[in-house]
């Protein structure tokens, strides 16, 4: 028994290590980047665009926390240090297509946003030199 959980604890702590650390550095990196298009596609108004982008990493951090811990069993008790680093590399791939689905996702979020807003604040290209009249009885 002991040979079995001798390295099943550590791989646990390095796992739960690694995937907490890339998560609070894309979440970061979301949310300094992400700023900029979140004004512009608020229209400059800043306070609403650190309303909006500190509510995306909190929901980020809620969703990948709650993978990372969901994804914490293992199935397996390594009995190596190979099959360790084996099923530590494993679970770590997951976490980084996840972080790595989020961030995409969080992009096509911004990137919406931003196309709206600008859609909004958009002049028309040229101005009306006259109108049309409208045909009677409409």
């Amino acid at each position: 028994m002991l040979n079995e959980t001798m390295f099943i604890v550590p791989t646990y702590i390095a796992y739960l290590c690694i995937s907490i650390c890339l998560t609070v550095w894309v979440a970061k990196t979301l949310h300094v980047n992400g700023r900029q298009f979140l004004i512009e596609a608020f229209g400059g108004n800043n306070e609403l665009a650190d309303s909006v982008n500190h509510l995306l990493v909190v929901g980020f951090y809620l969703i990948n926390f709650g993978y990372v811990s969901l994804m914490l069993k293992m199935g397996i008790y390594p009995e190596t240090l190979s099959s360790s680093i084996e099923a530590l590399s494993s679970k770590i791939g997951m976490v980084l297509l996840v972080l790595g689905g989020m961030h995409f996702f969080n992009l096509a979020v911004f990137s919406n946003m931003r196309r709206k807003g600008l859609l909004e604040n958009t002049k028309p290209p040229v101005t009306p030199s006259e109108r049309l009249r409208t045909a009677p009885g409409i």
